[in-house]
């Protein structure tokens, strides 16, 4: 049996590695969009370091685009296995996956539009019409049961807590000569105590684990601090200042925290009162998925529906879907909260609303999540003071605030903790999705624990098991 890295392997995105069996049944984990700008991965996203018709089964972690995006195309260039996920994670790929093909078509678009001349065309890497049959391979199942896909494989999901559907994997594997191999994957781990989601769910005793290490080198800000930086950071840029809080969040997960936690300040009168707008038709949409998976819900916010029915929702919110709307918000005249996709900025509404809010120092782009670098949140993260937006030059003139204690990824203890009790069980763990530098402050920490082998491999290396 060899596990070969196909992806966000010392990298943070693109996650895909493959599993294969001793008879040769293949079993693919994650097949994610590459997001970034190295240029050693250009052509990442082109080329599967596989043949998609070899591939028997795919089991999916979660639907976040750099775990799911590049599954039409995976399914185009001739996967016919079926897609294992969660039932949530299924109804989020159906709206994310739409997404992301017409993202790639307007992408495409533009390019040829403005380069096609210079012989250089650009086709989307897979479009709309390719994301039907992909959802139609979807097998969802139910989180802690174990599912046989194979005579010789038994597969269970466990809540990763990390957003809506997301999920650990535990493949229970029957070798040739009669042995039992456990592998774990961990997806990517969430946090404990956040809004909405239950806690992350540890894997069962593996012989091998995939771990993310995002977040592998850091601690996050401590959540009781969060609620009241959040409302400071409204008072000061929208009261004091009269200016637009441009809040850059993924649609999924991302944006419905964020707006929970302004419903709740509605609720209990402390919210000033503030115009806010969540900008992305991909955010409403999902926001309906989460509103239609309460099986996924915490504790906390099942108590919170008996006082007030729709947590995401109050009288000064307004979602956004039509593009000429999204534009008027430019020339929107007094204070504002804009909650926009996507969270790095490298593409969609928050990307428009960044080149308009960025020059006005009344203005404040508020950083709640990773952003890979090179993309516009990567270059504000890393101290930018201006930066190049379609065609453009930007100064820098609004305020940055960056807060990582809204990251729906474990920091250094969390993953610990979620990782504890594999030390006796575990013969190798593998640090996949995190840059190198964090992984090996990450290994340092995870020897100090008790792990004692523990690698960062690279794209294609192959491991026997």
């Amino acid at each position: 049996m060899t596990l070969k890295f196909c992806g966000a392997a010392r990298e943070v995105t693109g996650s895909c590695h493959l599993l294969t069996l001793d008879g040769g049944y293949k079993i693919l984990l994650d097949c994610g969009l590459y997001q970034g700008r190295n240029e050693e991965m250009e052509n990442f996203n082109e080329h599967f370091l596989f043949e998609p018709a070899e591939i028997n089964a795919l089991v999916l972690s979660h639907a976040h685009i750099d775990h799911c995006g590049r599954i039409p195309k995976l399914v185009r260039d001739g996967f016919r296995g079926n897609i294992y996920s969660t039932h949530a994670t299924r109804s989020l790929c159906a709206i994310l996956l739409l997404d992301s093909a017409y993202i790639q078509e307007k992408d495409a678009e533009y390019y040829n539009k403005r380069y096609g001349k210079f012989g250089k065309g650009r086709k989307p890497l897979y479009s709309r019409p390719d994301v039907k049959p992909a959802m139609e391979r979807f097998v969802g199942h139910p989180y802690g049961e174990w599912i046989r896909i194979h005579p010789d494989v038994e597969l269970q999901f466990r809540d990763a807590g990390h957003i809506l559907g997301s999920a650990s994997v535990t493949l229970r594997v029957k070798r040739a000569d009669g042995r039992t191999t456990t592998v774990g994957f961990t997806g990517d781990v969430g946090r404990p105590d956040r809004p909405i989601l239950r806690d992350p769910r540890k894997l069962p005793a593996c012989d091998y684990v995939i771990s993310e290490s995002t977040y592998g080198d850091k601690e996050h800000e401590l959540p009781p601090n969060e609620m009241e930086r959040f409302l400071k950071i409204i008072r000061n840029t929208c009261v004091e200042k009269r200016g637009k809080l441009l809040i850059p969040a993924f649609s999924v997960g991302r944006t419905q925290e964020i707006v929970y936690m302004l419903d709740q300040l509605e609720s209990s009168g402390r919210l000033p009162k503030i115009q806010v707008f969540v900008d992305s038709p991909l955010a409403v949409n999902a926001t309906t998925v989460f509103g239609s998976h309460p099986e996924c819900y915490d504790l906390d916010l099942q108590e919170y529906l008996l006082t007030d029915d729709n947590p995401f929702g109050f009288n000064d919110l307004t979602y956004i879907k039509d593009v000429e709307d999204s534009k008027a918000l430019n020339f929107l005249d007094g204070p504002a909260i804009i909650i926009s996709a996507s969270g790095m900025m490298n593409a969609g509404r928050s990307k428009h609303h960044l080149a308009n809010t960025m020059g006005d120092p009344k203005n404040t782009i508020f950083i709640v999540g990773y952003c890979a670098p090179g993309t516009p949140g990567g270059k504000l993260r890393d101290g930018a003071t201006g930066m190049k937006l379609y065609g453009e030059y930007h100064e820098l003139r609004a305020d940055v605030v960056v807060m990582d204690s809204f990251s729906a990824h474990a920091d250094r203890s969390e993953l610990i903790n979620f990782l504890n009790g594999q030390q006796d069980h575990c013969k190798k763990l593998f640090l996949v999705h995190g840059t190198l530098d964090r992984m090996e402050t990450f290994t340092e920490s995870l020897h100090r624990a008790g792990f004692t082998d523990v690698v960062a491999p690279k794209l294609e290396d192959e491991v026997e098991l």
